[in-house]
């Protein structure tokens, strides 16, 4: 089973679909595509030039949204069999595509690939590049053991810090997987024993976050937290993602490659 590409989506409620791919298309110097789905809900973010698209953004009707990944594969069903005899479940089953759900709760979804192979370039010192699942902790360990079995071609290892794990795709694939292992349990529905599912959010990688930061703002994006190494903003419809100290190049931290 072979991975041919990677998009990250951005999913934002529908109220504020509009502002949502407004921003990101600025942000990567993109254009939209037509809308799709019942209630045009669905948008790509198109390059210019030769490159192939990699992010989308999703308007949906319920909760506050945040991001996911779609694994583009030759063999759909084959993908699926795959994820649920690691520990996946079946969210939700269309003709040729599937809305899976990990051991933790976040969504992931197989579809076809369309022949996409030449990754955007970096736009003014940033790429976005990475989708962070996280996780609460009691289901940390699983979902970092299923994620490494699904994408067994990837390099999995521990990050930079303790609570992180990264799964970094193969050469030419445009978005990695950050695992980050929250401070402590989200209690509520979802999952047995209460855990509330994991959720996602956005990376991206900058050469200088400052900068970046400083663009997002003019675009009406606003900052929630500066990190040493990473600086937690809002996008203009409501959703939370980070600018990281990472290289855009390589997604690796400095001097890494």
């Amino acid at each position: 089973m072979s991975i041919r590409w990677t998009y990250a989506f951005v999913d934002r409620p529908a109220a504020s679909f509009s502002r949502a791919h407004a921003f990101w298309t600025a942000v990567t110097d993109t254009r939209l595509s037509e809308f799709r789905g019942e209630r045009g809900e669905f948008v790509t973010l198109v390059p210019g030039g030769a490159a192939d698209a990699c992010v989308k953004v999703q308007g949906v009707d319920s909760g506050a949204g945040g991001a996911h990944l779609d694994f583009a594969v030759d063999d759909v069903p084959e993908f699926v069999e795959s994820a649920l005899r690691r520990g996946a479940g079946i969210a939700v089953e269309h003709e040729g595509w599937a809305v899976l759900r990990s051991p933790a709760g976040q969504l992931f979804c197989a579809v076809p690939w369309h022949g996409e192979s030449v990754r955007p370039p970096v736009v003014r010192g940033s790429r976005l590049d990475q989708v962070c699942i996280d996780v609460p902790p009691s289901l940390y360990d699983a979902e970092v053991a299923f994620w490494s079995a699904l994408l067994a071609d990837w390099a999995s290892a521990p990050g930079s810090r303790p609570e992180f794990h990264v799964l970094k795709p193969p050469a030419g694939l445009p978005v990695r997987i950050l695992l980050q292992r929250l401070g402590e349990e989200r209690r509520g529905e979802g999952l047995p024993g209460g855990e509330r599912p994991a959720s996602a959010h956005l990376d991206l990688a900058c050469a200088d976050i400052a900068a970046t930061r400083a663009r997002h703002e003019e675009l009406g994006a606003s900052l929630v937290a500066p990190g040493a190494h990473w600086t937690v903003m809002r996008d203009p419809a409501g959703g939370t993602y980070c600018l990281t100290g990472r290289d855009p190049e390589t997604g690796g931290l400095p001097g890494q490659r």
